[in-house]
């Protein structure tokens, strides 16, 4: 990881501290957009939920996994809450680690599909 390009969106950062680092300013979505144009290796986000919903719900993420913990908080922010189309995902990989963790791999699928269930009603 250490000698693998690294890009940072920010608006206040001007240089990466971590070479090689690119700090991209501007839109991110336009940015990140131009930058997937080019070949190379995958792009990813860390760290970041405000990007990868904005880029999620600009149809730039191809994949997004995530890792489910056995604890509810019941307080914090939503992971993804833009403005953007209801997205669809296809489950291409998932695991439980003997501790619990849920680790779950989606393929994106373009906008999904929306209807009606009545299927499923709460234990008690």
């Amino acid at each position: 990881m250490n000698t693998l390009p690294k890009y940072v969106v920010s608006k206040t950062l001007t240089e990466g501290i971590w070479d090689p680092t690119t700090v991209l300013t501007g839109d991110p979505v336009r940015t990140v957009a131009a930058l997937k144009s080019h070949p190379g290796r995958e792009l990813q986000i860390h760290g970041s939920a405000r990007l990868g919903d904005a880029l999620l719900s600009a149809g730039l993420v191809d994949t997004l996994r995530l890792v489910v913990a056995p604890t509810v908080l019941r307080t914090g922010r939503r992971l993804l809450t833009g403005d953007g189309a209801a997205s669809g995902l296809r489950l291409t990989h998932h695991e439980a680690t003997p501790n619990g963790l849920l680790l779950l791999e989606y393929q994106t699928t373009g906008e999904a599909p929306r209807a009606e269930y009545e299927g499923v009603t709460a234990l008690i």
